[in-house]
């Protein structure tokens, strides 16, 4: 049996308890196959894509087409979203969304499952992550007359409607910083997603060009963004003559993503 390293107790227990039903095997196919996870665990392979499914707020997110996987940062605004609609009393009236960039589609389904007369347009590059977008939500029990599923390369193929809302999670990390970074990030994690660019504002700029024609009045956008690009960011917001803009922190203290008016 492989040792398990302290560092990786935590996720061995949770291995066990949720691909193994709390039991370890003890024999066989399944005992090879178990060793084989606890391998990948200890090799730095994210706990998420072994078990293959993250929750995300009230959301299974399955991973098998290996999209980016949700981080709390993501769930934290993506919960303050949910929570702005529903103070604003839209959560009873219909409302038409579109969520860009949305890799696993973990924002824009946990929208539909927590607001349901939300509709939104999931609008994603990869094709592979079109296809996951999609599974997730037929898992997730998502009527298909809620929302629609385009290819888009940002907002080039989604068709000109009127937005209440647009949320995207854009590759913001910059190119420079690529050393900087964790192995296991770089290995893991798709790099499409992940990178925006020299300066990592490359999608922002075509994003932020774009949006406010998809925006009906009085409607917003929420995006997600490094902290070190706070000030770059808001001279491109100035620069696309939005109406105005407010900078939020995430829980752990960082700035993380930014609300846009028209």
């Amino acid at each position: 049996m492989t040792k398990i390293p302290q560092e990786y107790k935590k996720d061995y227990y949770w291995l066990i308890k949720d691909k193994y039903h709390g039991k370890k095997p003890a024999a066989g196919k399944r005992l090879a196959k178990f060793e084989e996870d606890v391998k990948r665990l200890i090799a730095d392979e994210p706990l998420d894509y072994i078990i293959g499914w993250k929750p995300f707020l009230n959301c299974k997110i399955d991973l098998s087409f290996k999209p980016h996987s949700p981080v709390p940062e993501t769930e934290f605004w993506a919960e303050k979203f949910i929570d702005t609609i529903e103070e604003n009393g839209e959560n009873k009236k219909t409302i038409r969304i579109l969520d860009v960039f949305s890799g696993s589609g973990c924002v824009g389904i946990s929208v539909l499952k927590a607001l349901r007369k939300a509709y939104v347009d999931f609008g994603e590059f990869e094709p592979r992550v079109v296809e996951q977008i999609k599974y997730n939500l037929k898992i997730n029990k998502i009527s298909p007359k809620r929302y629609t599923v385009t290819q888009s390369d940002v907002l080039e193929s989604i068709k000109l409607e009127k937005y209440d809302y647009i949320s995207g999670n854009p590759p913001y990390v910059p190119v420079k910083n690529k050393p900087k970074m964790k192995p296991w990030a770089l290995k893991y994690w798709p790099q499409e997603a992940l990178f925006g660019g020299q300066d990592g504002l490359y999608f922002i700029r075509k994003f932020l060009k774009q949006a406010k024609n998809y925006l009906a009045p009085g409607g917003s956008i929420w995006m997600e963004f490094d902290s070190s690009q706070k000030k770059e960011i808001e001279k491109l917001i100035k620069q696309n003559k939005y109406s105005g803009f407010s900078f939020q922190r995430d829980q752990y203290k960082r700035w993380r993503y930014v609300i846009i008016h028209k």
